[in-house]
């Protein structure tokens, strides 16, 4: 088994502090140097170690190329085409050598392959920006050839409607620039596509689908911001330059709480092989000037995203990016991924491209809002409430508005958009079986053969108002969210591994409805089954995965008291504890199963199925081996209405829908209560 972040030392703050430019600089140029051995004699394909992608070696070569001169790229562009590694005339020679149409090593034709539509907008963008040092100084004969494989692009009605629009735009932007052929009638369409996929605060959704992940920043973020750059776009992007700067300003707000104390994104969404490309909308947010991130908290959270893949060995012993988190799990790759897809971490090396004198190198470092406060806030767009502890600087995100899909939809559930939470401390599982059988942070009806339902497809229920709650110790807030599942068990077809949940044949087995109360490490669910089917002999609650080198611990409580397990490895407690209606409680193992170690434990509830009853349960996550402290209590009122009595405390009024066509609860205490926000206790 290959080496991964089982191996790593105790999590610990700090990941990329002090990190200054003369150290970006030289992480790229060993990034650089690392992947010069396995190019092609001229230099035109970029192949590392490893099997053949999803989609063949000939679109290995053009990524490893072309991903890699993104970081070659930003290099230039920053150093002012200052050049000691001569990356100028070497990729130079790539791209006389790949856009040959006879010769030995060309590159893959846009007409020929999709992902070659990718790679031209990367290889676009970079000849756009180094102009003066790379394009300039092409022979004219290259300069055809490369109009030449752009070229298809204009009038290409294949491209995906989601974040691809931006490749088909960059493309003809650039060519545009050179003289090249170029419809504005496509550019405006791909503009006019990108505008539907905008949501609230900033937010912007990859596709129609509930999509959101780290491409609404390291993609639907960074596009817009380098493409006004581009010398064929001034006119085209100076009526939407200050909208597109508020959306990232307002998005950025949000982003920098979203970065974990020892610097780890959220474990979230496809494409995760990328890793440190969740740097790049920070240098966005510092290219655009935005008004509301100091450039000092920029660099801080750009630094410690790419410092905590340092400190977990990445790039690895070769100086190499491999398809993993921390070491290689090439599980975590989608079916098209291959041994060049990784190089999409470039992005995050953006910030290169700005000088030495520019406010976010000469800024003081700041810290991250997780080291400052523990936070709690909504993301309305993507039906997120997210709480940060100060403590152990973990980042949780309860998810009642992300699948992957469009409400309706009878589809499986994907582990990386779909499960009821997901954290910087924790990843979701990710083995065949954690695709045919949500289990972490799922809330399932079971059958006799043990089968779980998926909820993919339900109703988001309007968020709830955050609440100062009454009582406690600095009394940080409440939140309060819900969804609605006509849950189904799903007898899966073909398994695509592109992101999304598995498609098959569907059976109905009940509306089960998830309200979830959060406040800190803990998150008191609510779950009620209507119309259950006869095949239903169990709900299951499903808690936080943790993953290590050695199996998790585990603590299952007294069959006196009530039901409660906890798994627990030597970073992180899981917690999960009966509050009413739960019968008995239990550990699952696998093996392989997860980025973060090659032993995951989940701990879960098990409860009888009572229509139209409310069952609870309170789940936690504590990013120490200590756990999250006391568990919260119930005190029932009359019908619906519910108190959960916190740790400290403070309390919480609760009153659920009392029916199964009512809306979210409401949530109150007897202080006062705030909108939907940030909150923060120092």
């Amino acid at each position: 088994m290959s080496a991964r972040a089982a191996d790593a030392p105790v999590r610990a703050a700090g990941a990329g502090r002090g990190w200054d430019r003369a150290r970006w600089a030289a992480l790229a140029d060993h990034l650089l140097l690392s992947v010069r051995p396995h190019a092609s004699p001229d230099h035109a394909r970029i192949t590392p170690p490893g099997g053949p992608g999803g989609y063949g070696t000939d679109v290995d070569g053009l990524e490893g190329f072309a991903r890699t001169f993104l970081t070659a790229g930003f290099r230039l562009a920053g150093e002012r085409g200052a050049d000691p590694l001569h990356l100028a005339e070497w990729y130079a020679a790539g791209i006389a050598a790949g856009t040959d149409p006879h010769g030995a090593n060309r590159w893959v034709r846009l007409p020929e392959h999709g992902q070659a539509k990718v790679e031209a907008a990367s290889i676009a963008l970079v000849l756009d920006l180094t102009r003066p040092w790379i394009w300039d100084r092409l022979d004219p004969r290259v300069q055809e050839q490369v109009v030449d494989w752009l070229a298809p692009a204009v009038g290409d009605e294949t491209y995906p409607r989601i974040n691809w629009v931006w490749f088909r735009l960059v493309v003809q932007t650039f060519l545009r620039s050179v003289g090249g052929p170029h419809s504005l009638d496509d550019m405006a369409d791909d503009l006019a596509t990108h505008d539907t996929f905008v949501r609230e605060d900033g937010w912007i959704c990859d596709g129609a689908e509930r999509s959101y992940d780290h491409y609404a920043g390291w993609a639907l973020h960074l596009y817009p911001t380098l493409w006004a750059r581009m010398a064929g776009a001034a006119d085209l992007a100076a009526p939407r330059r200050d909208a597109d700067r508020a959306r990232l300003d307002r998005f950025l707000q949000d982003a920098v709480h979203l970065v974990g104390g020892d610097g780890s994104p959220l474990i979230q969404g496809r494409s995760l092989i990328y890793r440190f490309a969740a740097a790049a909308p920070f240098w966005v947010g510092a290219l655009a000037e935005v008004p509301s991130v100091r450039p000092g908290l920029l660099r801080r959270a750009a630094s410690a995203v790419v410092g905590h893949f340092d400190e977990n060995g990445v790039p690895d012993e070769r100086g190499l990016l491999t398809q993993g988190w921390h070491g290689e799990w090439p599980q975590l790759s989608q079916a098209y991924s291959g041994p060049g897809s990784p190089y999409w971490a470039s992005k995050g090396l953006l910030g290169l491209a700005l000088p030495a004198e520019h406010p976010v190198w000469t800024a003081e470092d700041e810290p991250l809002p997780v080291e400052v406060a523990d936070t709690a806030f909504a993301v309305r767009a993507a039906g997120w409430l997210v709480t940060t502890t100060r403590a152990d600087g973990v980042v949780r995100v309860t998810n009642h508005g992300t699948d992957h899909a469009r409400p309706g939809d009878e589809v499986g559930d994907s582990p990386l958009y779909a499960r009821l939470g997901y954290s910087t401390a924790t990843g979701p599982l990710l083995d065949a079986e954690a695709w045919r059988e949500p289990l972490e942070q799922s809330v399932a009806l079971v059958d006799a053969t043990g089968r779980r339902t998926h909820r993919a497809g339900f109703t988001t229920l309007p968020l709830g108002r955050a609440v100062r709650t009454s009582g406690g110790d600095g009394a940080p807030a409440a939140l309060v969210a819900g969804s609605r599942a006509a849950a189904h068990w799903l007898e899966p077809g073909p398994d695509p591994r592109h992101g999304s949940g598995l498609r098959g044949t569907t059976t109905a087995a009940g509306t089960v409805t998830t309200v979830s109360v959060v406040r800190g490490a803990w998150e008191v669910r609510f779950v009620r089954v209507d119309g259950p089917a006869g095949d239903a002999v169990e709900v299951q609650v499903g808690g936080w995965a943790l993953a290590a080198a050695e199996p998790p611990a585990e603590d299952v409580a007294a069959s006196a008291g009530p039901p409660a397990v906890t798994v627990r490895t030597d970073r992180s407690t899981s917690t999960v504890a009966g509050l009413d209606g739960v019968a008995g409680a239990l550990v699952v193992r696998r093996e392989d199963a997860s980025p973060l170690g090659p032993h995951s434990a989940v701990p879960v509830l098990r409860a009888p199925v009572r229509a139209g009853t409310w069952l609870a349960a309170a789940v936690a996550l504590a990013g120490s081996p200590a756990g999250a402290g006391r568990t919260p209590r119930l005190t029932r009122g009359e019908g619906a209405h519910v108190d959960v009595t916190w740790a400290d405390g403070a309390r919480t009024h609760v009153a659920l829908p009392d029916d199964e066509d009512a809306d979210v609860p409401s949530t109150h205490t007897d202080g006062p209560q705030v909108p939907v926000g940030r909150e923060e206790t120092r």
